[in-house]
């Protein structure tokens, strides 16, 4: 619904309430001028621009986490939770509260009620107010971000990799007796011998703090983890009596030679890491907006760093070039380049673009 729509459906005070906190010129008896005072004010061209320009940072990430949330309308209960998560500090000792935020979105026009029995207590931000902060922010972000002067003469992609890379890890449980240790884990020895078997190898894991991104993040490397908890999620692998071993289903996926389409490991990237991650959505999204065209991996991320919560002893840096863009490499949804100078540029891809809208049609 849209926000003439929701207007409509609005109380009198509410309306008031709106004009008054826009400063209308109207009759505040009349339900009528109170409407048409407030779509003047809100659409002005300029007006977005200048309301997202003297927005705080908490306001900003409280409104990206509505932007791209899959929910249309929200509980009381979820939007103070979605308000509490855009505080990233617990500096200000003195600010106002979660439903203070939210009484005053709502004041300004961009929280409305249901309008059914069923939706009055529920909360959605107009649809195409929605569409117009969109298109404002990533006018603001793609002026904030600096372009490659020229195409890199190095870059690095990895299309299709992962897909591939799932039927040699298959293939290699097929034809191997792999023993598991206490823990389920596979030996190292093991571990190594897949590495130098997949296109894309890594470094195995040593020592020291793992945890929140996959059910075998803490014993596989990045990539290898994603791709590990992939097969043993949609029941390809076993791990049956301390050892690792293929389902039915996997030899029938392995059999037939079958090729796992990219979007899935991107769907299912989304969803084993949002949880550390919460907005991570709006953060491949903006990537992928930003860099249509080859950019500088650092104003990339001077501009989305502050939409990126710490977790844990993962600062904002780490999870926007390890947790992020690395495996947004992996999954085939951007290039890394390279220039004589050592400067680090991205561009998205193909996919990238591509999957961005598949993901965001639902």
């Amino acid at each position: 619904m849209n926000l003439a729509d929701m207007l409509t459906y609005a109380d009198i005070g509410q309306l008031s309430r709106i004009a008054d906190h826009y400063r209308c010129e109207c009759n505040g008896h009349s339900k009528h001028e109170l409407i048409q005072s407030i779509l003047q004010t809100v659409g002005r061209r300029d007006f977005i621009e200048r309301y997202i320009g003297s927005m705080s940072m908490e306001d900003l990430r409280f409104l990206n986490t509505l932007l791209f949330d899959g929910r249309r309308q929200f509980s009381l209960e979820e939007l103070v939770a979605c308000a509490q998560g855009s505080r990233f500090t617990e500096d200000a000792k003195e600010r106002e509260s979660p439903r203070e935020m939210i009484t005053r979105f709502r004041q300004q026009g961009w929280l409305f009620n249901g309008t059914t029995q069923q939706t009055r207590y529920l909360f959605e931000v107009p649809e195409d107010l929605k569409q117009r902060f969109r298109e404002a922010l990533e006018r603001r972000f793609l002026a904030e971000v600096k372009a490659a002067a020229a195409e890199p003469p190095m870059y690095r992609e990895e299309p299709e990799m992962l897909s591939a890379d799932l039927l040699l890890f298959l293939q290699y449980v097929s034809r191997h007796d792999i023993p598991l240790n206490s823990e389920g884990v596979m030996y190292r020895r093991n571990q190594s011998q897949i590495m130098e078997s997949l296109h894309v190898s890594e470094g195995l894991v040593g020592k020291g703090w793992r945890f929140g991104y996959g059910r075998r993040f803490k014993d596989y490397p990045n990539r290898f983890a994603l791709l590990y908890d992939y097969a043993y999620h949609f029941r390809l692998i076993q791990e049956n009596n301390h050892r690792l071993e293929l389902t039915d289903t996997g030899v029938v996926y392995l059999t037939e030679e079958r090729k796992e389409p990219m979007i899935q490991f991107v769907r299912f990237w989304l969803r084993l890491y949002k949880g550390p991650i919460p907005n991570l959505l709006s953060l491949v999204y903006w990537i992928v907006c930003c860099s249509k065209e080859w950019v500088t991996v650092s104003s990339l991320f001077e501009r989305v760093e502050p939409l990126i919560k710490p977790f844990f002893y993962d600062s904002p840096a780490s999870i926007f070039e390890e947790r992020i863009l690395q495996m947004m490499l992996h999954l085939g949804m951007v290039r890394f380049g390279e220039d004589e100078q050592r400067e680090r540029y991205v561009q998205a891809s193909p996919f990238g673009k591509q999957a961005v809208q598949q993901i965001h049609k639902g």
